[in-house]
């Protein structure tokens, strides 16, 4: 049992945070809470996690914080946790769990404070709300949510991990080869959509018709379930450098004279560093996102097609 300690006559909330990662839900979600948990430096902060196929829960230990083990997304087990924990806020950063899910949670623990994520516009049982994309608008929770619910919308939230900071102040010192044009593309942790390889066919087909020297940096995780098929492919090409779990993301990004990724948390990191954008949406929970950039005259794709991708990487080079 984890109790609340007294520091300098202080108590020390307990901080449960409810998400998951997998081959099928990505890794977006347990990287962004590790980054709000920072924001708690001096709470007890708690993941409650399963362990789906392709998870990242090694990234919660990584950093030092405690770990409970759900074996279902039913209410009951939650909820029992809470209680035995002794949680006073929970932070549910999950599609699975809802309106009615919360508002259980809520009635079953009366003074438990709910903080959610949410880019999708869904109705909301919680206390604070937190969509962090350069396209949240607060406008759209005004029935959605709880009228004393905290909102906490847009760029100015945007959860922005260490090394993201570091690369901003590091940019203009950055010093470029003008011979070659460096791509950096993410995907997904997961890269449900599978077009990793379609895409670096499409740069090759740039590289042979314009012959242009490019070098692409990419990055995938180990909960990518076609990342064998992207290792072959990667083999042998020297203009290709694949980088599995890394931590150097935005040294990579940062260096970059053209970014492909989804219209997902990834375009916040892009958008703050200010570089050159191609995004492809591969989900519908991108759709907002999606839609901000082409209203902002961003460079978008519905979905992947080699001629158009052709055009706009044409474009930017």
């Amino acid at each position: 049992m984890i109790t609340n300690k007294s520091r300098g006559g202080k108590t020390k909330m307990n901080i449960l945070i409810r998400a998951d990662s997998s081959s099928f839900i990505g890794t977006g979600h347990i990287m962004r809470d590790l980054v709000l948990a920072k924001q708690y430096k001096t709470e007890n902060i708690i993941f409650a996690v399963r362990e789906l196929a392709g998870n990242i829960n090694y990234k919660i230990d990584e950093a030092g914080y405690s770990k409970v083990v759900l074996n279902t997304n039913d209410f009951e087990e939650l909820n029992e946790i809470i209680r035995n924990l002794n949680i006073d806020m929970i932070v549910i950063d999950h599609y699975e769990i809802n309106y009615d899910f919360e508002k259980r949670i809520k009635e079953s623990n009366p003074n438990l404070k709910i903080f959610v994520f949410d880019d999708t516009y869904e109705k909301h049982y919680c206390n604070i709300l937190l969509n962090h994309n350069i396209s949240a608008d607060e406008k759209k929770y005004q029935n959605l949510v709880p009228k004393d619910c905290e909102l906490r919308c847009g760029s100015k939230y945007t959860l922005l991990r260490e090394e993201f900071l570091e690369a901003k102040k590091q940019k203009n010192n950055i010093k470029k080869d003008k011979r070659i044009k460096t791509i950096f593309i993410a995907m997904g942790g997961a890269d449900h959509s599978n077009i990793n390889v379609d895409i670096l066919k499409t740069i090759k087909k740039v590289q042979k018709n314009n012959k242009q020297n490019i070098k692409v940096n990419i990055v995938t995780t180990n909960a990518n379930k076609n990342l064998e098929k992207l290792k072959v492919y990667c083999k042998s090409k020297k203009w290709i450098n694949l980088y599995i779990n890394s931590n150097k993301i935005a040294e990579l990004m940062i260096k970059s004279d053209l970014v492909i990724v989804t219209p997902s948390v990834t375009v916040n990191e892009v958008y703050y560093l200010e570089l050159p954008i191609i995004a492809i949406k591969t989900a519908d929970n991108q759709i907002d996102i999606y839609r901000y950039l082409k209203k902002k005259k961003f460079s978008v794709l519905k979905k992947f097609k080699i001629n158009k991708l052709v055009k706009l990487i044409k474009e930017k080079m």
